[in-house]
């Protein structure tokens, strides 16, 4: 599928899409321009994109594969691609591989995840086979135990190792206690995480004959976002034009970002998705232009719509759904979600304020016990436990810390300084 005129997207989503007719409802028919057009709020439009009484598709939905992207088990999100919207998906992708390092001949064991309607396997396998070189294919999979995979990488020559940094790492440590040598690794191809320093020198412990490369910028629901550019800095990636349209808005007035090193929220607009149109549509993440070359931007981590912790998606409003199934008195005021690292893993502290004249709070925030407390704390954690199991998997699994709370007063919560706003997310992580 080729990409379409903006205008004519526009057009085609206003007649054909509830969601779309409601969202420009009050623009002039004639609207053709990004920056007249409002930004997409996560919430209604998750709202309205579901599978049964769907307002944003803008069509029936007979031709597509449907996958899972983040969110709840308990309000699941998904994303719909026709067939040809697919091939230009991947196709444009395995692009972009070759700007990663993929080279003719070369064998690329797929180690991300599939199954429960999850894209990223099936998704990188495809674009490896659109990929415009040559390449061995080796679908072993993000479940497979590594003492499996990893003969099955010695026995296939596996040159390319492609997965999220917890599954390279994983692979990684078990090779390090083995004594493995795996020689014939060249490149690690890491995707839907930030790689840390810290798993760096795992990484090159293990494979020191690899180089880490960002394997592109995408996620299902917002589409292609970034192919890699190369250079040391795996975080800079350029836009798929002519099918992506990416932009950067300032986090506070929301305008359109054109300076180098001037971070702001990433929005996307699709110019290849008919069936479900993705027209100006917060990709989650903060970036910054480099100016180092056309369209290049920097990836800086996570936006307000949500965070990233190991290899787990949580969106904020998770979180508060949580927080108020939990709190039947009404007691937190405030809440904040704290990304950190230390010994090796990411964590996440939910940090919660409860409402002035409360003496809990003032018990909590002087360090004595507090009267209910505890036990709040507990429930809340268990209420969004259950609601995103995915998190205490990945505990069992050693990917990422116990969930913990934190209490505050409500004046200890990060705002932003210029306009007192509250900070969502506080991602305290170092990035390299």
């Amino acid at each position: 599928m080729s990409a379409q005129h903006l205008p004519d997207l526009i057009r085609f989503a206003r007649h054909n899409s509830p969601y779309y007719r409601d969202l420009y409802a009050s623009l002039p028919p004639d609207t053709d321009r990004l920056t007249d057009l409002p930004v997409i709020d996560q919430q209604d439009f998750w709202a309205a994109n579901t599978l049964r009484d769907n307002r944003v598709l803008t069509g029936p939905l007979s031709e597509a594969t449907v996958y899972k992207t983040g969110g709840t088990t308990g309000s699941p999100k998904f994303s719909v691609y026709t067939r040809d919207e697919w091939r230009t998906f991947v196709t444009s992708f395995g692009q972009g591989l070759v700007d990663a390092g993929l080279r003719p001949g070369h064998r690329v064991a797929d180690l991300f995840y599939a199954g429960e309607l999850y894209a990223s396997f099936l998704f990188v396998l495809d674009s490896l086979a659109h990929a415009p070189v040559d390449n061995v294919r080796l679908p072993i999979g993000g479940g497979a135990r590594p003492e499996s995979t990893i003969p099955a990488l010695d026995e296939l020559s596996a040159q390319v190792l492609a997965g999220t940094p917890t599954t390279l790492c994983r692979l990684a440590e078990q090779v390090v206690s083995g004594g493995t040598r795996l020689d014939s690794v060249e490149l690690l191809f890491f995707g839907g995480e930030a790689l840390f320093e810290d798993q760096r020198r795992l990484l090159a412990t293990a494979f020191p004959r690899a180089q880490a490369r960002s394997i592109g910028y995408a996620s299902v629901d917002a589409g292609l976002l970034g192919r890699p550019v190369p250079g040391s800095d795996t975080r800079v990636h350029r836009p798929f034009s002519p099918y992506t349209v990416v932009e950067i808005l300032d986090d506070v007035t929301g305008e359109p970002v054109t300076e180098p090193g001037r971070p702001g929220r990433v929005v996307v607009t699709s110019l290849f998705r008919r069936l479900m149109p993705i027209i100006r549509f917060p990709a989650g993440d903060r970036a910054e232009w480099t100016g180092t070359g056309p369209g290049h931007f920097r990836i800086l981590g996570r936006a307000e719509e949500g965070v990233r912790v190991g290899p787990v998606s949580l969106y904020t409003q998770d979180v508060q759904n949580a927080v108020a199934a939990a709190d039947t008195a009404g007691r937190v005021v405030g809440l904040q979600l704290v990304v950190r690292r230390w010994d090796g893993r990411d964590g996440l502290v939910l940090r919660l304020a409860t409402a002035p004249g409360d003496d809990g709070a003032a018990s909590a925030s002087s360090g004595e016990p507090a009267d209910g407390l505890p036990a709040l704390a507990e429930a809340v954690l268990a209420e969004l436990e259950a609601v995103r199991p995915l998190y205490p998997d990945s505990v069992r699994a050693g990917f990422v810390h116990p969930l913990s709370v934190e209490w505050a007063r409500h004046r200890d919560l990060t705002v932003n300084p210029r306009t007192g706003k509250l900070v969502r997310v506080l991602d305290e992580r170092p990035t390299a």
